[in-house]
């Protein structure tokens, strides 16, 4: 009898696991404008093992762009991860299911920008005494689209080659929601090509491609979910 074994892709696989816990959550509490600051013990979970994740992950992105990088705190890894993939602050992650759009790291278009949940994750993190209530369903959902992203950098070459399994239930990226019109015309091109190339090979790999759908919201900080962010325009995420 022979056994055949292949590398294994850890981060994908605890993304996987992470995302079939947050589907689960899908069948309580409907992902909904209205249930965005619905927070409880289930979301501080996902809110909590996405972002230590994401910590992990960061870091070593940062160590394939530079093999010498001790970055450590999410400043580090911006000022590290953006000039080497500028993409990632404009790129969409959708819920099609739910028709939810969000830009995990839409923050990081300013130089100094924080993503507002893992803003949220180090308070639930360190003083969830005084801020439980950021254990919320946006923060959660926004936290699992953020590591996603950084899982898809760092495992660029596979899921430009469509070697990223188990697909997922619910995420998924689509290129016609990919921003950055505000480029200049030639930089724009380049980007746009090389994130297509990741976006098409991931999506025709995995299977989790989708028609286009409408899109319910812009999920970009942790506020009133009465007053969702929506300023979309073609799929694209409009200058501000």
């Amino acid at each position: 009898m022979v056994i055949q074994t292949q590398m294994s892709i850890p981060h994908w696989t605890y993304l996987v696991a992470i995302e079939r816990d947050l589907a689960e959550i899908s069948r309580y509490v409907e992902f909904d404008d209205r249930n965005l600051n619905c927070f409880s013990i289930e979301l501080a979970k996902i809110l909590l093992s996405a972002g230590a994740e994401t910590d992990v992950v960061c870091k070593q992105v940062c160590k394939v762009v530079n093999s010498n990088s001790s970055a450590d705190d999410i400043h580090q890894y911006r000022n590290e991860i953006t000039p080497a993939y500028p993409q990632i602050p404009r790129l969409a992650v959708l819920l099609p299911r739910f028709g939810l759009t969000l830009h995990p790291w839409d923050e990081w278009n300013n130089t100094s920008g924080v993503p507002h949940w893992w803003t949220g994750y180090n308070k639930v993190k360190h003083e969830r005494n005084s801020y439980y209530d950021r254990a919320n369903l946006q923060n959660a959902l926004n936290a699992v689209a953020g590591l996603f992203v950084m899982v898809l950098y760092l495992y660029k070459e596979k899921a430009e080659l469509g070697e990223l399994t188990p697909r997922l239930q619910l995420l998924t990226v689509d290129d016609e929601h990919y921003g950055g019109g505000r480029l200049r015309r030639n930089v724009f091109f380049l980007e746009i090509k090389s994130a297509s190339k990741l976006i098409h090979g991931y999506l025709n790999g995995s299977g989790t491609g989708s028609a286009p759908i409408s899109k319910q919201s812009l999920l970009r900080k942790s506020g009133n979910p009465q007053t969702p962010n929506s300023a979309v325009r073609h799929g694209l995420a409009a200058s501000r």
